[in-house]
């Protein structure tokens, strides 16, 4: 519910994070983007694999230091942090130039709210999975007080050539993310670097950190990097059955995640696509974190051609 509550209830969050995140007692989280030491001249080319372009994404979840976490945050102060947030938006939007949709129906005492969007653009954007869906219809982050006072203080920017989304107001207070459809996985990972730099640098704005895990997430789960670096990538071979069983038994010792195409609990394509990830957050670097899902990306397709050839 805050930031500081890792540290407030470290006698049960040490054990629950240590067991999750195969830590030790000694693990310690370590922030690192610098890919020049993990990857031969910093690029990663899928076109070297064999592969053609690929869907390709990077997040992570943020949330800033002054505020609680979304599950205590009041409608006041959904409402403070989303005009904390516009002095950064207004820098972003200078570089990548996009525009700002926000939920609030009003900023508070009848202040008008300038970047309120009606319904049917809120309709058109969830479909484009530009923004998220109604948070209160979600019984996890109602039940855990996430999804409170919807919609105020929920919305996102978008970037002019769409490679570029930041939510903020959803699980965590901002998810920010760089996607395109190429070969090098380096230039998503870049473009994310550059926009959390932006925030960075903007005053009153300071992400939420712990000296052991990280940057704070309202899920245990996400601490340390935040980062999900993913890839959408055909397997027909390993799915030929219309499941991603034998992919899971592929990736999960590699420490990969197989997710439908859409996210968590959907299913996969049906040419075979499934979104392929490292499942690590914590106690890796950020630029770990791109390099394995190269190296994933590379042992997958092994896999898949030895499937073939069955």
């Amino acid at each position: 519910m805050k930031p500081s509550d890792y540290t407030t209830f470290a006698a049960f969050f040490d054990q629950v994070i240590k067991d999750y995140h195969n830590g030790t007692d000694a693990s310690v989280h370590t922030t690192d983007w610098d890919i020049s030491g993990v990857v031969e001249n910093g690029v990663l080319d899928v076109t070297k694999l064999g592969l053609p372009q690929l869907s390709m994404r990077v997040r992570v979840g943020r949330n800033l230091a002054a505020f609680n976490l979304p599950g205590l945050m009041d409608q006041a102060e959904r409402i403070q942090f989303e005009k904390t947030l516009m002095p950064a938006f207004e820098k972003i939007k200078e570089a990548m130039g996009g525009a700002v949709y926000s939920l609030s129906p009003d900023w508070g005492e009848g202040e008008v709210n300038p970047n309120l969007i009606d319904d049917a653009k809120y309709q058109e954007l969830v479909k484009a999975h530009v923004m998220f869906k109604d948070m209160d219809a979600d019984t996890y982050l109602k039940s855990a007080g996430i999804s409170s006072d919807w919609p105020y203080g929920r919305g996102c920017w978008q970037s002019d050539d769409k490679e570029c989304i930041i939510w903020f107001g959803e699980e965590d207070q901002l998810r920010i993310m760089s996607m395109k459809t190429g070969t090098c996985l380096n230039e998503v990972f870049n473009k994310l670097k550059v926009l959390l730099d932006t925030f960075e640098s903007i005053d009153g704005i300071e992400f939420a950190k712990n000296d052991k895990y990280g940057y704070v997430t309202s899920c245990p789960s996400n601490l340390g990097t935040g980062m999900r670096a993913s890839v959408h990538i055909k397997v027909p071979n390993l799915t030929s059955d219309g499941t991603d069983t034998k992919a899971k038994e592929i990736c999960g010792p590699l420490g990969l995640s197989v997710r439908g195409t859409g996210g968590e609990h959907t299913p996969i394509g049906a040419d075979g696509t499934i979104d392929l990830s490292p499942r690590a957050r914590l106690f890796i670097k950020e630029s770990e974190i791109v390099a394995k899902l190269y190296q994933g990306i590379e042992d997958l397709m092994k896999a898949e051609q030895a499937a073939g050839k069955q």
